[in-house]
């Protein structure tokens, strides 16, 4: 019996250790991590990066319908792209709409949050409801009734100042300054209710301690809340700068570019060009260089909020 029990207990594995049982249990928990991830692994890699990489190379060619008649051009797209006069009026209208659209639009959703988060909380909650309506309304509708209230007959806007039969939309001096305004009211929403959730979760405590040592209001908040709001505001920063790059919905159903290329942008171009025009590879190359715009745009947002907190 002490030769059988002696076998049996030769035959069983060896215990593992505290160490190794730690290793494997984190082997096992990252590979069920990865296998969680791998449909939006695979749907990333096939949508995003795919795509990113086949406009990359058919930037590098002259090609429309007809894949087969693609030309390799090397780099005559991109010489191509920075002699266009049209291109260069799409850079100079984007450029003026992040510009004037972004830190507006952050300044004033960080004014407007400031007084909602102040209020009651049914007041609170109604007015963030009020502004957040145009983010989920289709932005076609919303387009609609901005293109009926700037008719040039019957238009709200020219009942208002009085201005009957100006076009608003049609004149070149007030066209690009139109859909920046409308551009501005349809971005509040997001970068609202995310200001209000970020001033809820400042430390009141340090405000309270700010205004025992006397500090203003002014002082409160740029020394105590607006730290502490910072990544938000970085947040809102980059993707408020990555919608107004790409604003087309709007510029597509009130004026089509026009008039005279006064409200075309390079989103808008790169349409025309591969749509209207089927030129694939001159749109591609279109494509990444906004791509390369908008990566160094973000980049320097991402730095001087660092050099603040």
């Amino acid at each position: 019996m002490t030769q059988r029990s002696n076998a049996a207990a030769s035959k069983q594995p060896p215990k593992l250790s505290i160490h190794q049982r730690s290793r494997v249990l984190a082997r096992k928990e990252t590979l069920s991590a990865y296998l969680f991830l791998l449909p939006s692994l695979i749907f990333f890699l096939g949508f995003v990066v795919a795509p990113m990489v086949m406009c990359l190379v058919y930037s590098f060619f002259d090609m429309g319908l007809n894949m087969d008649e693609a030309t390799f051009v090397g780099l005559g797209n991109y010489f191509e792209m920075f002699q266009d006069a049209i291109f260069q009026k799409g850079f100079l209208n984007t450029v003026i709409i992040v510009v004037v659209a972004v830190p507006t639009v952050t300044a004033f959703s960080l004014w407007v949050s400031s007084a909602i988060y102040q209020m009651k909380a049914f007041t609170r909650s109604f007015y963030r409801c009020v502004f957040y309506l145009p983010v989920v309304t289709g932005t076609v509708a919303v387009t609609v009734v901005w293109k009926w209230m700037f008719n040039p007959y019957n238009g709200l806007i020219n009942q208002i100042f009085d201005s009957v039969g100006f076009n608003w939309l049609g004149n070149s001096s007030t066209a690009l300054a139109c859909i920046i305004m409308i551009l501005f009211t349809t971005s509040i929403g997001q970068p609202i209710v995310l200001y209000v959730a970020a001033l809820g979760n400042v430390d009141h405590s340090l405000v309270e301690a700010a205004q025992v040592d006397g500090a203003t209001k002014f002082q409160v908040f740029w020394k105590v809340k607006w730290p502490q709001i910072m990544p938000t505001t970085l947040y809102i920063l980059v993707i408020t700068t990555i919608n107004s790059f790409q604003c087309f919905a709007l510029i597509q159903l009130l004026t089509s570019g026009g008039p005279n290329h006064a409200t075309d942008t390079i989103m808008y171009y790169i349409f025309d060009m591969a749509y209207k025009y089927h030129r694939f590879g001159y749109a591609n190359a279109m494509g990444v260089i906004l791509a390369i715009i908008i990566a160094i745009f973000s980049a320097v947002q991402f730095k001087l909020a660092k050099s603040e907190t």
